[in-house]
């Protein structure tokens, strides 16, 4: 039993939404969509609804919407017991997070997609589906090699499920993959792999299956005819495989839009006309999520070489290879920060565990919650030991939730939570209090000692990299100390109170201190 059989409504309406984006009529499909989650009670209906509405966004490249479609569609699939979903979900997530430059959050998603979609046991064409967006989120990242096993998957369960292999022949993979190699300077192995996409579409041409090629697909084979082009291929024109015809597919997929305008660009540097490729160049915007930073540039460097300015080329070729090797550089950081994660929960994981449960654990972050912070420090102070406490509490975070949704939000809690527990002493408590506010208790402890921890706190926080998690809203914390004083006469709780005020009142005045700054 597939998917669908199990979803009780509309069942024609998603299905219709389905063929609408594999033919690449988006904005339709959103719009179809868009009454089935107004009008269905069913909860899987919906789930279905608003993950293909996802996609249908992420097609249409409409940015500004996809925080909130994620956090709605992760809302309704949360409580649904189905692999399918949660993996498709994810791959989606994935594909949005990196349009939005969160490649953290964006290598989150697609573990989590490929571990779920390798869950279900019982694949049908959604299941196929699936695969293939978590195909094309690896690709886009460059996980080259990921992608195209992933890709592999998806035409495996596609065949079972009588799907045509052609439908997933996803050209776009390797030709991501070949200019991926032409950025970082090697031509050669470049036109090796367009020349293999190639190879592929006369394949189909020559079979009489080309007519089940997706219209992306098209588009993509169009762009890589034209690519070889701007190299110095020779390319028949005219006919099936001519690459101007092929690039006009697509629909109103926004990739296939900046797939036709770079086409264009690479078809006047094929044709002897570089001038006209640069003037275009200067134009034209598509987004660096397409085919890379690096595309327009090495295109740039391709189209001046032709045009006899050797210099200017030399530059443009420079700049391209910056700009790739960035790229590396930022996935690089994406891993080395999910390594560092995930060191901080397996920290705050063994941490908790010495505690009584989940009763006493926040569940959001791992750290201690409010009820076991009381009776830590309880005991502290009935031991008669000097002790301090902080109350650290979030600048910034309001306008995270606003501007990102809480999604986001819980995501940046999550991360504050271990950048406060990495740069803590040993033997120092950390927990959260409620809300975006963490309280520490430092034992032993001065109020000089104290400043020298608040320093590495906000150091800390300020380093982290806020604009590839929540881009815009820039993230900080503002801290108070007191000491608690449990000498003679004071109950536990008496001066407990009384520390937690004068904390609370001088974070209050670092927080003044900022704002006047």
């Amino acid at each position: 039993m597939g998917w669908l059989d199990r979803v009780e409504d509309q069942v024609d309406a998603l299905r219709r939404a389905r063929a609408l984006q594999e033919a690449s009529r988006s904005a339709e499909a959103c719009a179809l969509l868009d009454r089935v989650i107004r009008t269905t009670d069913d909860p899987r209906a919906r789930a279905d609804a608003l993950v293909q509405r996802l996609s249908a966004l992420i097609n249409l490249g409409r940015t500004a919407e996809f925080t909130r479609a994620v956090e709605e569609a992760s809302a309704a699939v949360r409580d649904l017991a189905e692999p399918y979903l949660h993996g498709h979900l994810n791959a989606l997530a994935a594909l949005a997070a990196h349009h939005q430059g969160a490649l953290d959050r964006c290598v989150t998603h697609l573990v989590r997609a490929a571990r779920a979609l390798g869950a279900d046991d019982d694949p049908d064409r959604d299941t196929a589906w699936g695969w293939h967006d978590l195909a094309m989120a690896y690709s886009y990242l460059s996980f080259h090699g990921h992608a195209l096993g992933a890709i592999e998957r998806s035409r495996q369960v596609g065949l079972t499920a009588g799907i045509p292999e052609e439908t997933f022949a996803a050209p776009g993979i390797r030709l991501r993959n070949a200019v991926a190699l032409d950025h970082n300077g090697d031509s050669d192995g470049c036109l090796r792999v367009l020349r293999d996409v190639a190879g592929d579409l006369s394949r189909f041409l020559r079979s009489g299956r080309a007519g089940n090629l997706r219209p992306s697909s098209l588009a993509a084979y169009g762009y890589a005819a034209a690519r070889r082009a701007a190299l110095g291929d020779r390319v028949d024109s005219g006919g099936d495989a001519d690459p101007a015809s092929l690039l006009g597919h697509g629909g109103d997929s926004a990739r296939a839009r900046d797939l036709r305008q770079l086409g264009q660009v690479c078809l006047a540097v094929g044709e002897g006309r570089p001038i006209e490729a640069v003037a275009r160049l200067d134009t034209i915007r598509v987004s660096d999520e397409t085919l890379g930073a690096a595309e327009a540039p090495q295109l740039r460097s391709v189209a001046l070489a032709r045009a006899g300015d050797h210099a200017a080329a030399h530059r443009a070729d420079r700049h391209a290879f910056r700009l790739a090797a960035q790229r590396s550089d930022r996935l690089r950081d994406a891993y080395i920060d999910g390594i560092a994660a995930r060191i901080d929960h397996e920290e705050m994981r063994r941490e908790a565990a010495r505690y009584e449960g989940e009763a006493l654990t926040d569940p959001l972050t791992g750290l201690p919650n409010r009820r076991r912070l009381e009776r830590y420090i309880g005991a502290v102070v009935a031991r008669g030991e000097r002790v301090v406490i902080g109350v650290c509490d979030l600048d910034g975070f309001k306008a995270v939730n606003t501007r990102h949704g809480h999604h986001s939000g819980d995501l940046v809690l999550q991360r504050i939570a271990g950048v406060i527990n990495r740069v803590m002493r040993r033997g120092d408590f950390v927990s959260r209090y409620g809300g975006d506010e963490f309280v520490v208790v430092l034992p032993e402890t001065g109020m000089a000692e104290a400043a020298e921890v608040a320093r590495r706190i906000q150091a800390a926080v300020h380093t982290e990299d806020w604009e590839s998690l929540v881009p815009g809203t820039p993230v900080g914390v503002s801290i108070g100390f007191a000491e608690v004083d449990g000498g003679t006469g004071v109950s536990v709780r008496e001066a407990l109170g009384a520390a937690f005020e004068l904390a609370d009142r001088e974070m209050l005045r670092a927080k003044d201190r900022l704002r006047a700054c």
